[in-house]
């Protein structure tokens, strides 16, 4: 279980690339500290930032980008915070809900999405249309 767990790790980390993209290498989530210097540099520079694709875990943590848009063909995916073991953390599960505006944050929490460790999708285009997120333009 470490092995594959280690062997997605390094496949995530190695396939980031310098996009402004969820796609490229940060779709399966990962450590914070990768997302948060992603968060603070887009935030600094008022670049956009796209969620296309697959998002889930800690890639939610790029909503919280002041430019951000959201494909309608995204899946995000969403759960609880935790610890290095696996073991719900209410401080990390706090510092992912503190990256949602206040309409998905409030479906998140009543609807117990972030109690536990199973993913809650949400698609781009609900994303969209319920909790007010910008669409992304044409490419």
């Amino acid at each position: 279980m470490r092995l594959l767990l280690g062997a997605m790790l390094l496949f995530v980390s190695s396939s980031a690339m310098a996009q402004s993209s969820a796609r490229f290498g940060y779709g399966y989530g990962g450590w914070f500290t990768r997302f948060d210097r992603i968060v603070s540099r887009h935030n600094q520079t008022g670049e956009l930032f796209r969620i296309e694709g697959h998002c889930q875990s800690a890639c939610t943590l790029f909503l919280a980008i002041k430019n951000v848009c959201i494909e309608p063909g995204a899946t995000l995916l969403f759960h609880a915070g935790h610890n290095g073991n696996r073991k719900i953390s209410a401080s990390a599960t706090d510092y992912l809900l503190s990256a949602y505006n206040e309409g998905l944050r409030s479906y998140l929490v009543s609807n117990h999405h972030m109690d536990s460790l199973v993913f809650h999708k949400i698609s781009g285009s609900d994303m969209i249309q319920k909790f007010g997120y910008r669409p992304c333009p044409a490419k």
